[in-house]
């Protein structure tokens, strides 16, 4: 996600709020950095400053710092011991007013993360340790399960948005199991309609592809559209077991995640063991 200078200027006068954070972070990273990155990722997302003071001031970051606060931050978020389940976000040098900024933007998940085994959850422009309060943590998940469920129709995304490549990928799987499956006669509308993949939203009363739908068939831009938190991060850790010797981050269809997933695998799989 690209971001100008003139939009980190309009987010530092904003202040911080729902979706923005400041952290000082001067010469290290501060350990409350990672509660907000999971508040973040459990409520609607956000952007996190570091070099920058509650009230907006700029006090910049110590440029021999830089490199090791990019390479910590990177390595806990990738730890499960640290944020559960683990994700990969990015950190982004900004040069501003002559001093170096880290910018960090945290998309929305599909999931509840944990952060050193608590549950955070953002309210104006704090984090909330929710764990032990029972009612917010349901809401929390129901809030995600209404959110990413696979079901969930956009009117909006019709079959022609589709890429049909991946429905006719779809009819050559199932006519070699079955040369008389009934995909092979149908047209793409009725394919998905038969899947399941193209319903009615009971509240619009208007037809429209699923979200699984979209997931399976749709163009990459749309599926960041509709899921944003979509990615498949595949890690081989082997000798450098703090950070990984080997990835690949997936951020496509299901159908061709699938394929680069087993290729990923089999690049990997004829190597000895290690304990």
């Amino acid at each position: 996600m690209d971001v100008s200078i003139k939009q980190i200027h309009e987010l530092i006068r904003q202040g911080e709020g729902i979706s923005v954070e400041f952290k000082t972070c001067r010469n290290k990273i501060n350990r409350d950095v990672y509660e907000t990155v999971c508040a973040f990722l459990n409520r609607h997302g956000g952007t996190i400053l570091l070099g920058v003071q509650d009230d907006g001031t700029l006090q910049g970051i110590e440029p021999d710092a830089v490199t090791q606060i990019k390479k910590d931050f990177v390595t806990s978020v990738n730890n499960p011991l640290k944020l559960t389940p683990p994700t990969y976000l990015s950190v982004d040098v900004v040069e501003l007013d002559g001093k170096s900024l880290l910018r960090i933007y945290v998309p929305e998940s599909s999931q509840v993360h944990r952060c050193n085994g608590r549950i955070y959850d953002r309210n104006e422009d704090g984090d909330l340790d929710i764990t032990d309060h029972t009612t917010q943590v349901a809401h929390l998940y129901q809030r995600k399960q209404a959110t990413f469920s696979e079901n969930k129709v956009y009117p909006w995304i019709q079959v022609i948005d589709l890429r049909p490549e991946l429905i006719e990928k779809c009819r050559r799987y199932v006519r070699i199991n079955r040369d008389n499956h009934p995909w092979a006669d149908m047209d793409d509308l009725q394919l998905l309609k038969s899947a399941q993949l193209y319903q009615e939203d009971p509240e619009a009363k208007q037809n429209g592809v699923t979200l699984a739908g979209a997931m399976l068939f749709a163009p990459d831009l749309l599926i960041l559209k509709v899921c944003p938190a979509h990615r498949t991060d595949l890690i081989l850790r082997k000798v450098n077991v703090d950070r990984y010797d080997d990835r690949d981050l997936v951020r496509t269809n299901l159908i061709e995640s699938y394929d680069r997933i087993l290729a990923f695998i089999q690049k990997h799989l004829p190597d000895p063991f290690y304990l």
